[in-house]
């Protein structure tokens, strides 16, 4: 398993990247701790977060994964180990979101308390703020990097023009440019990224992180029917993909699973690592049994015949 650099960055990661999404929503600390373990223990080293997660969980006021990850780096003694990444942008509640300058300032030193560490490797844009600026954004970034509180920033939900937009700008004003993008993306949402977003990433030489790499748990293909959407709290999210394409993607990794003796998961991710404009693919687990198949996934090297088959029953 060799790293791959994020873009024209110095981080270089292996080439699966844990999603934090899960710590404080469906694992609590002892859960979490494990899992992180677990990854880390398998020799991986690229951790994503963001302020929201997970704000979403009755009770909770987001922050809940940064404060789990900051706790586990500082009992494990591993902060300089990991390749660490957090977002800002999102809706925090009271007011507290957006990409304007004096927000992203007060919001990277939440996000640093929680975390227990004085700097990040990658910092990036949650979601686009489309009534800031692009430069005032990435001049906000210029000041934290100058100050040492992170290294390089990435973007995620952003759209063509406006990507192209912010890689201009910093170009033409000496300023940071984004190193890496996030899209949703999977072998189940494939158009919006490679309609547009791909050859933008590509021209750019960017480090693409997506996320949803297993469409909320279907490409695992634990959900095949109405009443399998109860098996798990984020079952619903694989509700839309229970039609026609979403079966046919499924019988497609089913042949290629027995074929390699894996899972339908470690197919799914083998396919997105080994698309050329993929540099590691985010996703979650679980369970120790889950973190099975994400482990064997950059090791699973598909061969041109099935690569093929999984392209053409998920095509746009």
């Amino acid at each position: 398993m060799q790293k791959r650099q994020l873009g024209d960055s110095d981080l270089r990661v292996y080439p699966i990247t844990f999603g934090g999404n899960v710590f404080g929503w469906t694992l609590n600390e002892k859960q979490s701790f494990e899992i992180l373990n677990g990854f880390t223990e398998a020799g991986f080293n690229f951790i994503d977060t963001a302020d929201v997660y997970s704000r979403w969980k009755p009770g909770n006021q987001g922050g809940e994964s940064e404060t789990i990850i900051g706790k586990w780096m500082k009992e494990k003694k591993n902060r300089h180990d990991i390749i660490l990444t957090t977002k800002v942008g999102s809706d925090m509640g009271d007011g507290k979101k957006g990409l304007k300058k004096n927000y992203i300032l007060k919001a990277v030193e939440d996000s640093l308390l929680r975390l227990q560490t004085d700097y990040l490797d990658l910092y990036q844009t949650h979601f686009d703020d489309v009534d800031t600026p692009v430069q005032e954004t990435l001049e906000a970034y210029n000041q934290l990097i100058k100050a040492g509180k992170i290294r390089w920033i990435g973007a995620s939900n952003m759209s063509v023009d406006r990507l192209k937009e912010s890689l201009a700008v910093s170009r033409e004003n000496n300023l940071p440019e984004y190193q890496t993008f996030q899209p949703h993306y999977n072998l189940c949402e494939r158009e919006i990224y490679e309609n547009g977003l791909e050859p933008v990433c590509q021209g750019h030489l960017l480090g693409v992180i997506p996320y949803y790499s297993l469409a909320a748990g279907f490409l695992t293909g634990k959900y095949r029917t109405e009443e399998d959407l109860g098996k798990s709290v984020r079952g619903g999210g694989a509700a839309k993909y229970l039609n026609e394409k979403g079966f046919r993607i499924l019988d497609a990794l089913d042949e290629a699973a027995k074929q390699y003796n894996t899972t339908d998961a470690a197919v799914a991710l083998a396919w997105l690592i080994q698309r050329p404009s993929i540099t590691a693919p985010i996703v979650s687990a679980t369970s120790l049994s889950q973190l099975d198949s994400i482990i064997a996934a950059p090791e699973l090297n598909l061969d041109a015949n099935t690569i093929a088959q999984l392209t053409a029953a998920s095509a746009w």
